[in-house]
Formats: structure tokens, sequence, C-alpha cells
């Protein structure tokens, strides 16, 4: 049986990233995957990180790659995302893996979203029925978790409200939801008093 096989690409020497990267790594190794991490410096060139994902997508001892965000201003997210195979995309960030999650048949749930829905099922919180309120619309949490938690699946099947720092009625939305999910980089973006009483948070 083939050892699975994870590569992790980061780009510069952010703090954050280098933790989450190196905690990836951990987490591969406590369950027998294989994975290497692959460090490009800060000012390294669009092209130069293209050809490195390039030449992991034919790297057979791989079959996981993860792009390690935010990238530096000076890249093209989305152009280095739809470099990646989609295949090999774990973060379901591709245009593809969006698209069969928005159709409810995903490939890769994106890490985050996952573990959201997983919190909420294992401690008996089945969000099918509910009103469901995520405040953050980001590729990488908001989106993604509004349409997994919104599909004709089992653990889905919720009303979902997506909010955000334009949204003119937050804390009325906010006081609407049996289940509230903040994704927010703003601290007290979202009140106390804001959350009915017994709203899973």
């Amino acid at each position: 049986r083939r050892q699975p096989g994870l590569a992790a690409v980061l780009v510069g020497d952010d703090p954050a990233s280098a933790i989450y990267v190196r905690n990836k790594r951990r987490a591969c190794d406590e369950v027998g995957m294989f994975s290497e991490t692959f460090t490009l410096p800060y000012m390294a060139t669009q092209a130069a990180l293209i050809d490195k994902l390039q030449e992991l997508n034919a790297d057979h001892r791989f079959h996981g790659i993860l792009v390690q965000l935010p990238l530096p201003t000076h890249f093209d997210e989305y152009a280095v995302i739809e470099t990646l195979l989609p295949q090999k995309d774990v973060d379901g960030l591709h245009p593809y893996n969006v698209g069969k999650l928005t159709q409810g048949r995903p490939d890769y749930i994106p890490g985050t979203p996952a573990g959201i829905q997983q919190l909420l099922v294992r401690n008996g919180y089945d969000p099918e029925g509910k009103n469901v309120v995520i405040c953050g619309r980001s590729n990488i949490v908001g989106k993604p978790l509004a349409n997994l938690l919104m599909n004709r699946r089992p653990w889905s099947n919720a009303t979902v409200t997506v909010c955000h720092s334009r949204t003119r009625d937050l804390p009325e939305r906010c006081a609407e939801a049996e289940i509230l999910v903040v994704a927010v980089g703003r601290p007290e973006m979202v009140r106390g008093d804001w959350i009915k009483p017994g709203a899973t948070v």
C-alpha cells in the first residue's frame, strides 16, 4: 500500500503561517503520512512559485498539496491556486473543487469548515433544520462553510445566512441564530448581548 504524501508550500517567513505548516506536518507524522515542506523566500517570483507547484503536481510521492495562505501581496493567489491539480488541492480552493462543493458533491472539504461541522455534530448540535448565521465571507471559511451546511447531505440541511462587515443589521441577524459561527479577523465584531439565549456559538 502506498503511503499518502502531503506537500506544504510556504512563501516568506510569516510566523503564524510557519506555525500552521509545522502543525500540519506534526499531524501527518502522527497518522503515518509522508510530508515535506517547501519554503520559498518572501521575494520569490510568481513564476518560481508556479514552477514549484507544477513540479509537485507531477511528483507521485505527493497525493495532496497545500499552499499556505495568505501569500505575500505581490502574488496573484487565484493564479497560484489554479495551478494546482484539482485532485491534489487538499484545501478545496481550486475553482473545480469550489464548484463541486457548491453542487453538494465535494471531493475535498476545506479543513476549517469540515472541523466546524464535526464540532457541531460530535457535540450533539446537528445543523439540520437550524437557522445558522455565519459572520465572515472568506473563501477559506465563510463561503465554503455556508455551502457545506446548506447542502442536501447528512449533518447539513441548515438555513444559512452569511453576514460580513457591511451587513447593516448585524445585531438583528446574529440574534436570530440558533447556531452562530464567527470567522472574522476583528475582535469584538460580534457582541455577547446580540446572541440569543441557548444559541450554539
